[in-house]
């Protein structure tokens, strides 16, 4: 999770960044436009490179494949809805003239919310290439409800007609709202189950009997309500506490406000929303052949590499009769996941059956992370020194002006021997935002979900951005709505019930609903 993070740094960045020059112009709550400061008095911390290389060096996993490091409540699906997520509240769809225009983003700019706008930019007539003909009028001249889903290329014994893969051009790039989510394999097979999930709505509302004219709106509605719901109740409260969203629904925001308009807290997008890359694993199980004992496992080098970002799917490009592995002209079938080893779509695998937990949510990051390719460099140095460059304050200052009870100690955040490495420098008791987020995960939440400082600025911020929506269910129907599409617990809605709505859950293996 994070802005501007690639494994592949040239797959590009979507949308403004915003910069320490522009950020402190502003002051207080006040729509400051796409980004803004959620304690805008606090004075940032100066860090030299020196101790922030360090401290860098330190946090990488020594063991990144032992079970210790592992979070059991966290399936590793989590981890990559983290980024789709990411993408959806940071996609930026103003013209390059209007970013010319006003490069602040105070009037000109498109609004951070969970809308799903990634996956359906500007709906049917402002982004025909993204759906499929409407085979019920016009003779198919118009888009129809439905958004367009790609085919894989038959690989090895894995064949028959299967439609997962994204939907791309003729050279292979990916034909979606963002294309950030054709940067690993991942993200992309998220982006992909968001597409089946808004298509099979639509078929649910056909057989219903709505009219045809009213389809897309209508499942756009339901789709974006229960991805609402869901992000906030699932993904959110299971990395911070249970109950958290319905007590600051209740109790109100009190550090991520605005007056009208939601807007980017660079607190967030720059330090507690990266708390996704210390939950990223090195290997992966991902489906019966890329996995530990299988032909070979899912590293997260080749979960980047068979995508169009990464030049490894390219279309028309490629070479005919394919040579696998790669280059491809679309996502190879042997590649399809299995939402088994990701979500507990089951309530237990059967043998053989991996379900991938995330990494624990502590300063540890794997050591890929740690030397990128090309000039991407180390990952937890880049984080760091984005913090320093856009002026955040130290974790300390940050507790004390959210009155926390019990902040972490300059002894807790020493422990370790990234921790060590933090003392040395003085940094036990000034810390950097993102480090002190990751050490009070570590401390105060086990590994396994957020500490007070941590979970509060994250679940207010998401609680606002969807309350902040006037099409969002918190603003039309209130806290008191509740999902109404099957769930295995009436009235919610996980991410795993997702899967089981769409079915689809691992192709190669034949297995569409459980």
């Amino acid at each position: 999770m994070g802005t501007d993070v690639n494994v592949h740094p040239g797959h590009g960045k979507a949308g403004r960044q915003p910069t320490r020059q522009f950020l402190d112009t502003l002051s207080g709550h006040d729509d400051p436009g796409m980004f803004g400061r959620m304690f805008p008095t606090l004075e940032p911390l100066a860090v030299d490179d020196g101790p922030l290389h360090e401290l860098a060096d330190a946090m990488k996993d020594p063991a990144p494949g032992d079970a210790a490091g592992n979070n059991p409540n966290v399936p590793a699906g989590f981890t990559y809805l983290g980024q789709f997520v990411d993408h959806d509240i940071t996609l930026d769809l103003t013209s390059f003239g209007e970013k010319e225009a006003d490069p602040t983003a105070v009037t000109n700019f498109r609004t951070p919310a969970l809308d799903l706008d990634s996956v359906y930019g500007l709906g049917p007539d402002g982004s025909r290439h993204l759906y499929a003909r409407n085979s019920a009028n016009d003779n198919g001249k118009t888009p129809g409800p439905k958004l367009l889903i790609g085919k894989t290329v038959n690989v090895d014994a894995i064949t028959g007609d299967h439609r997962n893969d994204l939907p791309r051009n003729p050279e292979g790039f990916a034909l979606i709202g963002d294309h950030r989510n054709d940067e690993n394999l991942l993200v992309a097979q998220t982006h992909l189950a968001m597409l089946k999930f808004h298509n099979k709505v639509c078929d649910q509302l056909a057989a219903s009997g709505k009219p045809a004219g009213e389809i897309f709106e209508e499942a756009r509605r339901i789709v974006t309500w229960h991805y609402q719901w869901m992000v906030l109740h699932d993904f959110v409260e299971r990395i911070t506490e249970k109950g958290i969203v319905a007590k600051i629904l209740e109790q109100g925001r009190r550090f991520y406000r605005f007056k009208k308009t939601p807007y980017m807290p660079v607190e967030f997008s720059a330090a507690v929303y990266r708390l996704g890359h210390s939950m990223v694993r090195q290997v992966y199980s991902h489906n019966r052949i890329f996995t530990p004992g299988g032909l070979t496992p899912a590293t997260l080098d080749l979960l980047f590499r068979f995508t169009g970002l990464s030049g490894g799917i390219i279309g028309d490009l490629a070479p005919n009769p394919i040579q696998p592995p790669l280059p491809l002209p679309v996502l190879s079938s042997n590649w399809i996941i299995d939402w088994r080893r990701f979500y507990q779509v089951l309530p237990s695998n059967p043998p053989g059956v991996t379900l991938n937990p995330s990494r624990k949510i502590d300063p540890l990051v794997v050591p890929q992370l740690h030397s990128l390719p090309g000039d991407g460099g180390s990952l937890p140095f880049r984080n760091l020194k984005r913090g320093v460059l856009l002026g955040l304050p130290s974790g300390q200052d940050v507790a004390k002006a959210m009155k926390i009870k019990n902040p972490l100690t300059p002894e807790e955040i020493s422990k370790g021997t990234d921790g060590a490495v933090a003392k040395k420098h003085g940094l036990h008791q000034h810390t950097p935002l993102w480090y002190y987020i990751l050490k009070e995960a570590e401390q105060r939440g086990s590994g396994e979900r957020l500490g007070p400082v941590g979970a509060t600025l994250l679940a207010e911020v998401f609680v606002g951005l969807v309350h902040g929506d006037h099409q969002s269910y918190l603003w039309l129907k209130g806290k008191s709505w509740k999902p109404t599409l099957p769930s295995q617990v009436p009235g919610e809605f996980t991410m795993a019930d997702l899967l089981r709505f769409v079915g689809d859950i691992s192709p190669i293996d034949g297995i569409s609903t459980v």
